[in-house]
């Protein structure tokens, strides 16, 4: 079965607290390579059958309106990924 992928994150000017604790939690484990740090969210979407440009658009309707907080996040992608 297809699904469905949604991936959401906060808005740049948004501060990221948890990001900010990852970022400096890196170091301390070795990994020194990185400056900064977002996080964000994914859902995954499982459809039944064929994924139509209708059913697409009803993923994406649904991740602007109920899947992310318009106010503060953005939909970074929806693609749909078969099983």
């Amino acid at each position: 079965m297809p699904r469905i992928i949604v991936d959401v994150m906060l808005k740049p000017e948004i501060l990221d607290p948890q990001g900010k604790a990852i970022v400096g939690a890196l170091p301390r484990l070795g990994f020194t390579a990185f400056s900064s740090v977002r996080q964000g969210k994914r859902f995954e979407l499982t459809v039944d059958g064929e994924v139509t440009e209708e059913i697409l658009a009803q993923a994406r309707d649904a991740a602007e309106t109920l899947l992310s907080n318009p106010v503060i996040e953005d939909v970074v992608n929806v693609e749909v990924v078969e099983a």
